[in-house]
């Protein structure tokens, strides 16, 4: 929603502006679809040319998240604690008992408890991979810590990625826009010999393109690049949060202890407050 209310506040702002200032949108209809085919049709060209095509699907996918915001919600985080405190008291209880369900996570009526996250295949594998790992001896808590965040930093560099391929084309479209007016420019001088009202409309034509590049750039896809890079980073904080408690575990704390500190690395507007939290697991206590 708030993606939504800026885009349109950029455009009213520009274009309203520019009415009341006693500007004509004739010239700039006019040129636009070929303005547009030009600098737009470049960047997208210069997009495939840069990437895979698994990176262009990744962008392409992204780009809701510029309107939806971070896929993780607060209550996200809590049921992932919950989550956690579950696996690791029955991991301490009864580690048979826990490889039935860190084995087949699909199966398991712990995971079935929380759909969304079971639906992240990363955030399933970083549990269950971890958790297995430290069924086999794996347990140095420095060598595991170390191992999720290379793990995690991967992730999220890949993740990064949509971000990076936005902004080198934000990068790209005042140049794009230049060369779209140079060549308006070569089209007026091919009719320099037309009276001034017609080379004038010419003229203005082509500073559309100039226009048109910079404000693709620092007014939409710009923007959109940065949204993106910020939402990715957020989302990120889920999978620190894995880390957290699972390193915590293997320092020996008590499960009520790893599970506060997963709390307290979680980011402040995510954060579920103690009370929650605590009348949650109790909740599944009593479950």
């Amino acid at each position: 929603m708030v993606g939504a209310a800026g885009l349109a506040c950029v455009f009213i702002m520009v274009f309203g502006g520019y009415l009341i200032a006693g500007g004509k949108m004739d010239i700039i209809l006019k040129s636009l679809p070929f303005e547009m085919m030009m600098i737009g049709g470049a960047a997208v060209g210069a997009f495939l040319i840069g990437n895979s095509m698994s990176e262009i699907k990744h962008t392409l996918k992204d780009l809701g998240k510029v309107f939806k915001g971070a896929r993780w919600k607060p209550d996200d985080y809590r049921d992932l604690l919950c989550l956690l405190f579950e696996l690791v008291r029955l991991g301490r209880q009864n580690a048979v008992a826990l490889e039935e369900h860190i084995e087949n996570p699909a199966e398991s009526p712990i995971f079935q408890e929380y759909p969304r996250i079971l639906a992240d295949k990363e955030a399933i594998a970083m549990i269950c991979d971890t958790l297995r790992a430290i069924s086999m001896n794996y347990d140095d808590p420095h060598q595991v810590e170390e191992v999720l965040s290379n793990r995690i930093e991967e992730n999220i560099h890949h993740s990064l990625h949509p971000s990076h391929a936005l902004q080198s084309m934000a990068d790209s479209l005042p140049a794009l826009g230049i060369v779209a007016a140079v060549l308006g420019v070569i089209k007026t001088m091919s009719a320099i010999d037309q009276p001034p009202e017609v080379l004038g409309k010419l003229i203005g034509g082509a500073l559309v393109g100039t226009f048109l590049g910079v404000f693709l750039a620092y007014g939409i896809v710009g923007p959109f690049a940065v949204r993106l890079k910020a939402v990715n980073e957020q989302d990120g904080h889920f999978y620190c949060l894995i880390q957290e408690v699972l390193v915590a575990n293997l320092h020996n704390h008590a499960t009520n202890i790893c599970i506060e500190v997963g709390r307290q690395s979680t980011p402040s507007h995510f954060r579920p407050s103690f009370a929650d939290l605590e009348e949650a697991l109790k909740g599944r206590k009593a479950a």
